[in-house]
């Protein structure tokens, strides 16, 4: 999906000095780390730490396959072991699909993302952790994890690639924290109509409507004004499309003005 705002600053200000760092231990190939690249900048995430990648740092494959992550790229810091990339983080929250007889809290992403967001503002540090695309995390590795991440998918095809595993970790965690309505209505750059000027459409149309036997029998007829109003209610209108509304009604009463005479009778039977 496209869009994108090349403003560095402004990408850097959804990065707070708490936000998680992302840590990718020797992952293999370098287009996979251009797309774990990718899919934190997506998310607001900027710090990237490599342990000991296969084809060595710094990779041309993983920038040409950031598509224009430049700033996390750039910013990507290598580091030798696992414990040293982790050294100044106070949690480490793992995702493996096996535990293996380790016992450690198991979250979903969604839950790891709320307890996260909890762990910044107490002003403590939060490292993801990946492991190698094939063989995943050692048992060392996984030992150093307070918290495994398990994401419910289908059971019997639950495997993610290195970039999708980071971008759904990211994704929550970016939505945990964001304040976009769950609903908006986009207006196309007009502006929502007045109540006066929607009032003085319903009685145009209500009183057209009169004159041509639409409320019948009379005594349902406030329901059934009720009911109008609800359904261009629920249309949340513009003042435009009132405006074009409008203009319907105009040109089909000119239409039904320019009918001949014979036609009307015709219609009538």
């Amino acid at each position: 999906m496209a869009g994108t705002n090349r403003k560095a600053a402004q990408v850097r200000t959804l990065a707070s000095a708490q936000a998680p760092a992302v840590i990718l231990v020797q992952p293999q190939l370098g287009q996979n780390i251009g797309m774990v690249a990718r899919a934190m900048l997506n998310c607001g995430l900027l710090d990237l730490r490599l342990v000991a990648p296969r084809d060595g740092w710094p990779n041309p494959e993983a920038s040409a396959a950031a598509s224009g992550a430049r700033e996390v790229i750039e910013g990507a810091r290598l580091f030798d072991t696992t414990q040293a990339a982790v050294a100044d983080l106070h949690r480490i929250y793992v995702t493996t699909a096996r535990p293996r007889d380790q016992v450690r809290a198991i979250v979903t992403p969604r839950q790891a993302a709320a307890e996260i967001r909890a762990l910044e503002k107490g002003g403590e540090r939060v490292g993801l952790l990946f492991g190698p695309e094939r063989t995943g995390l050692s048992n060392d590795d996984i030992a150093l994890a307070d918290v495994i991440v398990k994401v419910p998918l289908n059971p019997a095809f639950s495997s993610l690639n290195l970039a999708q595993a980071v971008l759904l970790l990211a994704y929550e965690w970016y939505q945990a924290g964001d304040e976009t309505p769950e609903r908006q209505l986009h207006l196309g750059g007009g502006r929502p109509v007045e109540k006066a000027r929607l009032i003085e459409f319903f009685e145009r149309l209500e009183d057209i409507l009169q004159r041509m036997g639409f409320f019948h029998p009379p005594e349902k007829a406030p329901g059934m004004r009720r009911n109008l109003r609800a359904i261009f209610d629920r249309a949340a209108l513009t003042d435009q499309e009132v405006r074009t509304l409008h203009g319907v009604i105009s040109a089909l009463l000119g239409a039904k003005l320019k009918r001949a005479p014979e036609q009307e009778k015709l219609e009538d039977h």
